[in-house]
């Protein structure tokens, strides 16, 4: 049962002080100094100052909560799936929320490109991470509002501390592009089927064995790109990354480099979302140079899902979407035959939206 509050977080009137008040939006439970927001995402279009109204909020609340936002920023250069760092590699871009924003969406942008001095182009909300075990260095509550953001890498940022890295750096168990990766059979699969086996309850040892098999495509199962985060969050349960050592939950034998906090699992929820997307919304082109040739297209999307692709199939299938149209032109410093260079047909998405049809890329992965 909700404990009353002195607040409303989607109504921002004492009527509030009943309790819960009912929506969807402001569901929420506070126990002692800990407060859930369960649906925070509902607010990302809306003034913060519609939303947070200081003069109502209780001290305890005020000192119980930390908000902020992270961003993971994504580029594709050279064939490669690159994420905007800061502190050295070691975390996402990051601030807190300020009343002053016009939107979280605002404040997001707003703080990106003060860190980094980079622009943000195409944003959508990932997840609010808002778990018990959250807490800053004075203790207090602190939740998390991800986004997403496409955008081209344009060299050096010019700001220490900060630059872009391959994301296979971060979980190299998810690069599929030449086939599984010697680290699965020799590092991932024995310490698994380790872990599974360590428990005494034959019905956990069973659930284990099923989570491993579906997530990383054992026995038989068939391997799943977008299940990014499952994997994640299986070898931190497992005991197998350092940010579970940190906690004093295991031994982390495999390669992977932590990020600060819970960055890592913030950027795996990212790269989740737009391997899903990619399959049926064009967001790829959101990376891609005006012009590019198909092989530059399919190789960033090789890049983004982890797998090789069928290169005939992948080109019809291009083709026969019409996303993309001729410029008369031809790729020049290349080795070997001259390549065509195309550009996308944004009039598509128009198109499409009017007829009510997706686009099921998902057939060439």
């Amino acid at each position: 049962m909700a404990t009353r509050l002195d607040f409303c977080f989607h109504l921002r009137s004492r009527s509030a002080r009943r309790g819960h008040c009912g929506c969807h939006v402001c569901k929420r439970l506070l126990q002692g100094q800990n407060l859930i927001i369960s649906r925070a995402s509902r607010f990302s279009g809306q003034r913060l100052s519609n939303l947070i109204s200081p003069p109502t909020l209780t001290e305890s609340v005020e000192r119980s909560v930390h908000a902020e936002l992270v961003a993971v920023l994504v580029a594709v250069t050279n064939g490669e799936p690159r994420v905007l760092t800061t502190d050295d590699a070691r975390a996402l871009p990051a601030g807190p929320f300020e009343l002053s924003h016009r939107s979280l969406q605002a404040g997001l942008r707003a703080w990106v490109e003060t860190q980094t001095h980079h622009p943000l182009g195409y944003v959508e909300q990932l997840y609010t991470f808002a778990d018990g075990d959250r807490s800053d260095e004075s203790g207090g509550r602190v939740m998390s509002v991800s986004y997403l953001g496409l955008t081209r890498e344009a060299g050096e940022t010019g700001v220490a501390q900060v630059g872009w890295q391959d994301w296979y750096r971060y979980f190299p168990w998810e690069d599929r592009r030449a086939g599984t990766p010697a680290l699965v059979e020799d590092l991932i699969v024995p310490q698994l089927a380790q872990w599974c086996e360590a428990s005494a309850d034959l019905a956990v040892r069973t659930r284990r064995h099923q989570r491993a098999a579906i997530t990383f495509g054992l026995e038989g199962a068939a391997w799943n790109e977008d299940m990014v985060l499952q994997r994640y969050e299986l070898l931190f349960e497992a005991g197998l990354v350092p940010e579970a050592a940190r906690r004093g939950g295991g031994k982390a034998v495999l390669p992977g480099e932590p990020m600060r906090h819970d960055h890592r699992r913030i950027l795996a929820t990212g790269i989740a979302r737009l391997r899903a997307k990619i399959k049926y919304r064009p967001v790829v082109f959101e990376l891609m140079p005006a012009e590019f040739t198909l092989l530059q297209l399919q190789l960033a999307v090789e890049a983004l899902a982890g797998r090789g692709l069928h290169k005939q199939n992948f080109r019809r299938l291009i083709e026969q979407q019409e996303l993309v149209e001729e410029t008369g032109e031809m790729a020049t410093g290349t080795t070997g035959r001259p390549a065509k260079l195309f550009r996308f047909r944004r009039d598509v998405l128009a198109e499409r939206a009017i007829a009510g049809s997706k686009l099921p890329l998902s057939r060439a992965l």
